[in-house]
């Protein structure tokens, strides 16, 4: 990594004014210890993320620096997504309640502990995953998932952010969950048609295998993993939601995973749904069918603590200023 390599650092304020004055000083104290040259951005809002983050790349292109982002799944994203494009070394802060990206990859959880391990780190050439032209680092799903969001984030604005609160949401969306989705699916070539109340495609080892899914190693091989489910009442869905909490959810009869590398669905009889609702971590739009999973050709240049980099055989660390894409195939953009 270049020596001294400056950092812009993109901060969401929508956490509250108080908060992100706190999360401003706490950030610029531990920067301005290590002597590094950095420039926090703060986004006043959620609908601001993109824009500031584009700024922030702008100026790490100039500077020859790194992009930083501190917040959670949301936010990570929305910067993540302008670094991938540029090929630009990334760094996180993580803030989030679940920070699959930052655990899989063993970032610390400690804000000022992960901005340590920004200034010591290496690059990681990290696989990131497209439903059509939007970018996910953790998981895309559609279906169950997206409502399950939806009532999280409803349930966490009046009670608060914790872990407690997000599954105590999870089972009351699942005691009134009904809707079944139809699903054309074409997997690398192999069609199949599903009533299914979720198709979730993942891209982060460390969320399928806490779940017990085997195709977990997959995604080292520039594949991603799809699960869907049968048909599913409300106890067959509290049965699987707790075989999930077991770490037994690839055991489950009721479960699919597979593999692949490109996976089209058409949603809807006959694939007449005109808009469905997609999740891409955490963060739920709309999206016009038919969708197309792949792995991205680009990987994210993210930053690992130097004792991760090193114990990862599969992704050895890369010199920041590399292109990740030389390290992770020969795949044309």
């Amino acid at each position: 990594m270049k020596a001294n390599a400056p950092l812009f650092v993109v901060v969401n304020a929508g956490s509250g004014r108080n908060a992100t004055e706190d999360k401003v000083a706490s950030l610029r104290s531990v920067l301005e210890k290590s002597g590094r040259p950095f420039e926090v951005l703060v986004a006043q809002s959620g609908g601001q993320v993109p824009e500031v983050a584009r700024r922030a790349v702008a100026l790490a292109k100039r500077a020859d620096g790194i992009v930083v982002v501190a917040g959670g799944d949301g936010t990570i994203n929305a910067v993540g997504q302008v670094a991938l494009e540029h090929e630009l070394p990334f760094g996180v802060v993580p803030e989030g309640t679940f920070n699959y990206l930052s655990r899989g990859h063993g970032i610390p959880q400690d804000p000022t502990e992960a901005v340590q391990a920004i200034l010591d780190g290496r690059v990681k050439p990290v696989q990131a995953g497209l439903v059509n032209d939007r970018v996910f680092f953790v998981n895309a799903s559609l279906g169950l998932y997206p409502r399950l969001l939806e009532d999280r984030e409803a349930h966490k604005r009046r009670y608060g952010r914790s872990r407690l609160v997000a599954v105590w949401s999870a089972l009351v969306t699942l005691l009134h969950q009904t809707q079944q989705l139809e699903i054309d699916l074409d997997a690398d070539g192999s069609r199949r048609h599903l009533r299914t109340p979720t198709l979730f495609v993942a891209n982060n080892r460390l969320q399928l295998e806490q779940v017990g899914i085997v195709e977990a190693p997959e995604l080292d091989q520039d594949r991603l993993v799809a699960i869907t489910a049968k048909s599913l009442g409300m106890v067959s869905s509290l049965r699987l939601m707790l075989r999930g909490f077991l770490g037994k959810l690839g055991d489950a009869p009721e479960v699919t995973s597979f593999a692949f590398e490109t996976l089209t669905a058409q949603i809807g009889r006959r694939g007449r749904r005109s808009r469905v609702k997609v999740a891409t971590d955490g963060e739920v739009l709309f999206m016009r069918p038919p969708l197309t999973f792949q792995p991205s050709p680009h990987a994210l240049q993210l930053i690992v603590p130097p004792e991760h980099a090193a114990l990862d055989e599969a992704s050895p660390e890369v010199p920041a200023g590399m292109p990740a894409s030389a390290s992770h195939g020969d795949k044309a953009a």
